[in-house]
């Protein structure tokens, strides 16, 4: 028979509760009430893997165990395969990038102009200015005659 997990213990918040005292009155003198308050304490948090497994017990090892992609640096995907040592999406360790002319949208998503560009963005400014060398002109200082 199938028995649910008793969530209690896996949830990461907990309401802390704080006791106030009403002001003494004819009908209840002193009575103590316990309002929860909005203070919220941190308990632990679940240990998820990036694949939306948890991976606490029996099952999260056999799926820990049994994986045949690994995430690859190179594309950033879980698309690596083990044993065929490939990368599905961009055919690492090939000196090329995998790509083809069906794949129109996946091509728009990896070409260049998608990431940081951090050198090309460089080179077009420098190619607008004619790709000049040395010091600006009035950088030295006043030139002596």
């Amino acid at each position: 028979m199938y028995k649910p997990p008793d969530l209690s213990a896996q949830l990461p918040i907990r309401l802390a509760t704080t006791t106030s005292t009403t002001s003494p009155s004819a009908e209840s003198p002193g009575v103590v009430v316990s309002i929860p308050s909005l203070r919220i304490i941190t308990r632990r948090k679940l240990r998820i893997s990036l694949w939306g497994y948890n991976e606490e017990g029996r099952k999260g090892k056999t799926r820990q165990a049994n994986r045949l992609r690994y995430r690859l640096d190179h594309s950033g995907r879980r698309s690596f395969h083990i044993q065929k040592s490939t990368c599905a999406n961009c055919g690492y360790p090939a000196a090329k990038t995998r790509k083809f002319n069906w794949g129109e949208k996946a091509k728009r998503r990896k070409t260049t102009g998608s990431g940081r560009m951090r050198h090309l963005k460089e080179v077009h400014r420098r190619f607008k200015n004619g790709f000049q060398i040395g010091t600006p002109k009035g950088a030295r200082g006043p030139e002596s005659a």
